[in-house]
């Protein structure tokens, strides 16, 4: 964000939240600005959103339509659920009598004609009403009308001056559908926002937004992902950690078993990121879960961002390893949330995490799995970036953040990860098949932990007679992380020496 001061009394709202927060407040009153995007980006519905709220101010508000008739923004509006009472609709549209090629001006050009008969109708609206907020829609008609790019930049400086004596705030719809596009009306208006639509190969529609000038106020750069549903538009501003620096004592969280509390040295820190690694079925999820359900238990809530199971199969098999996430989830001090990656952008999942730790108080998030994350993200790229800094964000809340992440493969030595997380994470929680005597079990050990101190055994860790079973160090074995390790003890029967402990 750029460091130039804002006059509050001097902003109206744009009508959606998110987009306030991008603008710092909001639009700058008497000023002219420029909407840009593509036939079905949402300009249509965000002047709406802004004239609404200023209507809902008291304020006499004006749409100036030279594409869509009046039924049609009403159609519109109703699809929103929204009365459009307290908006006046101007409608400038061609009548039948253009049809009737005997109604041709000879002695100047069409566009001549037209255009003056346009501004002229649009002046006495103003004159008429005194709108505090006028929406223009759309600058394709003008730029037609106008017929050559002098008398549109011409025209478009003489609106501006006269909105700007008259204390208008206007909104200028662009649907860029003019094939020499050029800057002419972006270096005349005040701000530009510009509304992307992109179409992924397979999934929703994706759509961003960008301020690309906003003169004399700060507002948060980048692109900003934002959804169009059944109210009006949704804007989950870019995520930027730096603004939430705070400064809180860390306290430890135990998982409500001593085994690997010890494993953990006491247990995880507030402020900090855990990554839970492992191959497929070594029980990730399941100890994901127990830390939140041990969180319910102390009275602390806990977000789950599930992408890879249906919260029934989640809840269900925690019910059966004697995992209290059910009842926490009944009490409300669990908000478990199944994610369709192909339906969610990242912005939009960073921006629900943020409501649940500001909003809700949330002391514990978990998203399970970064593999899931990974397809929520457009471009691949760009995952280590705003995971760090989703990370660096919920540190600074004193969140504590669990991450799961699948390995691909069972055994071996060649076992990987889609993404390598593990230099963004404080600590590093690996699970581990190996096997022994023609049985396959499992391993568990904590491979990094920043800022303090954890044991470096490998315990066995497993699911026996209905709960979370973590047994003593394997110290018998040499090369448990490889899969296939070598014997060296006395004791032949392991697990009868972990049960006895």
């Amino acid at each position: 964000m750029s460091g130039v001061g804002t006059n509050r009394e001097n902003t109206i709202t744009s009508g959606v939240d998110g987009l306030d927060d991008v603008l710092s407040g909001g639009f700058r009153r008497n000023r002219c600005y420029l909407i840009e995007g593509v036939p079905g980006s949402g300009k249509t519905t965000l002047a709406m959103q802004c004239l609404r709220a200023g209507a809902s101010r008291g304020e006499p508000v004006l749409y100036v339509t030279l594409s869509e008739t009046a039924e049609e923004l009403r159609a519109a509006a109703e699809s929103h659920g929204w009365s459009l009472e307290g908006i006046t609709l101007r409608e400038i549209m061609p009548t039948e009598d253009a049809l009737d090629p005997g109604e041709a001006s000879t002695m100047f050009h069409l566009s001549e004609v037209e255009l003056a008969a346009t501004t002229q109708q649009v002046l006495s609206d103003v004159e008429s009403l005194r709108p505090t907020v006028v929406v223009i829609d759309s600058l394709s008609e003008l730029r037609l009308l106008s017929g050559s790019a002098l008398r549109y930049r011409r025209q478009l400086l003489a609106l501006k001056q006269y909105f700007n004596k008259r204390g208008c705030t206007v909104m200028l719809l662009d649907d860029l559908t003019a094939m020499d596009q050029n800057t002419h009306v972006q270096s005349i208006v005040h701000g530009v926002i510009v509304l992307e639509q992109m179409n992924p190969e397979y999934g929703a529609d994706r759509r961003r937004l960008r301020v690309r000038k906003y003169r004399g106020t700060p507002f948060r750069g980048g692109y900003h992902d934002y959804a169009i549903r059944t109210g009006g538009i949704e804007v989950y501003p870019r995520l930027v950690a730096a603004e939430y620096r705070t400064s809180a004592p860390r306290l430890k969280l135990k998982s409500g078993i001593p085994e690997i509390d010890s494993l953990l040295g006491g247990g995880i820190e507030q402020g900090t990121s855990t990554l839970i690694v492992g191959a497929a079925g070594t029980g990730k999820s399941t100890l994901a879960a127990q830390f939140a359900a041990a969180a319910a238990k102390r009275g602390e809530k806990s977000a789950l961002y599930v992408f890879d199971e249906s919260p029934v199969t989640l809840t269900t098999r925690a019910a059966g390893l004697d995992v209290a996430l059910q009842p926490a989830i009944d009490s409300g001090l669990v908000n478990l949330r199944q994610v369709d990656p192909a339906e969610l952008s990242p912005g939009e999942l960073t921006h629900a995490i943020r409501i649940a730790v500001e909003r809700d108080n949330v002391k514990v998030v978990v998203i399970d799995s970064l593999n899931g994350y990974l397809n929520a993200m457009p471009e691949e790229r760009f995952l280590s970036v705003q995971l760090h800094e989703l990370l660096t964000y919920l540190g600074q809340r004193n969140v504590a953040t669990i991450l799961v992440c699948a390995h691909s493969g069972l055994l071996g030595a060649n076992m990987s990860s889609p993404i390598d997380a593990s230099y963004l994470a404080d600590a590093v929680v690996l699970l581990r098949y190996f096997e022994n005597r023609g049985e396959v079990r499992q391993a568990l050990s904590v491979m990094k932990k920043r800022g303090s101190k954890h044991e470096r055994t490998i315990r066995e860790f497993g699911f026996e007679n209905g709960r979370i079973h973590v047994g003593a160090a394997l110290r018998e074995f040499r090369g448990v992380l490889t899969g296939v390790p070598v014997y060296e003890g006395d004791n032949k029967d392991v697990r009868q020496r972990s049960s006895s402990d």
